[in-house]
């Protein structure tokens, strides 16, 4: 996680914008443009989301360390969104920003191993490398166990990461993460052990490995919980904002020195035009709600240092 971790150092600001970019949610005259050629298409909606996703980044790449793009977004327009979900990552790695793949990718074996290759490693093709998406980290769903995991580490170079699902912060989270198991742990207790265990090996100068967890701010107590047992393991925190969570159920997650977690914003900061009735400034709109969320933030955390 150093990689991600210094640029929260540097810009003092412990968020990420998740980019997750719905058709309501962008201004009506970017889509209109793109309709213009292709029409009320999956190609017209991908050049959409890719103009829109382009000027969010241009307005918080010198403000905010990350975005994290969610790939069911993408998805849905089909082989062109999947197109704009690359040129996306690529145009905000040239911007100097670190990028979470929100995948939650989740399987064993060969299968997990092609996951990694196309999310954040190389693509051999007969002698021939490329990288298909060049994430820096992917969220990935760990209920398969160790398979489903090692062939992530074996892949990864030292400045890439993953997020592990741990406690999650939908409603519903508990109906599996807080069974009790045999020993007495809970079960989202013991995925956040194997976090440890798995990022062992990878612990780096700030005392964090690359093997991270996401933990919900819909649930503080249990993010407080996590912090002191996992020491090693940096969090990805979703649950701010639209969901929910504010700025002191987010603090928990962070260390004595400012640092430890990341917190996940999408929906306030893509529709703050929205709130101040200014379609044409939504980028703008977007930055003011982001140096809101890293005031908000910042103020219930120890100095990031």
């Amino acid at each position: 996680m150093e990689k991600l971790i210094e640029r929260i150092i540097a810009l003092k600001n412990p968020t990420v914008v998740g980019l997750d970019p719905t058709l309501a949610y962008i201004p009506e005259f970017i889509r209109e443009n793109a309709y213009g050629k292709d029409g009320k298409t999956a190609k017209g909606a991908a050049k959409a989301c890719l103009e829109f996703n382009k000027k969010i980044i241009d307005a918080v790449c010198d403000i905010v360390p990350a975005v994290k793009p969610q790939c069911a977004y993408y998805e849905w327009m089909g082989p062109q969104g999947v197109k704009c979900l690359k040129r996306t990552i690529v145009y905000a790695k040239k911007k100097g920003m670190y990028v979470i793949v929100d995948g939650k990718r989740n399987d064993i074996g060969s299968t997990m191993q092609a996951y990694a290759a196309a999310w954040l490693g190389e693509l051999d093709v007969e002698g021939e490398k490329c990288t298909p998406f060049d994430g820096d980290a992917l969220t990935v769903n760990g209920y398969l166990g160790t398979d489903g995991i090692r062939p992530l580490l074996e892949l990864m170079d030292a400045d890439q990461g993953i997020f592990v699902l741990v406690k999650t912060s939908n409603p519903s989270s508990g109906e599996l993460q807080d069974q009790a198991l045999a020993d007495g742990r809970k079960v989202y207790e013991a995925m956040g052990a194997m976090c440890e265990q798995w990022g062992a090996e990878s612990i780096g100068k700030y005392g964090y490995s690359n093997v991270g967890a996401v933990v919900g701010a819909t649930y503080p107590a249990q993010l407080e919980e996590l912090r002191g047992k996992l020491p090693h393991t940096f969090f990805l925190v979703p649950g701010y904002g639209a969901q929910g969570g504010g700025a002191k159920d987010v603090a928990p997650a962070f260390d004595k020195r400012g640092l430890g977690a990341i917190v996940n914003s999408s929906r306030a900061i893509l529709t703050a035009w929205k709130k101040e009735n200014n379609p044409e400034d939504f980028a703008g709109a977007a930055r003011r709600e982001a140096l809101r969320m890293r005031e908000d933030i910042t103020k219930e955390i120890a100095s990031i240092g």
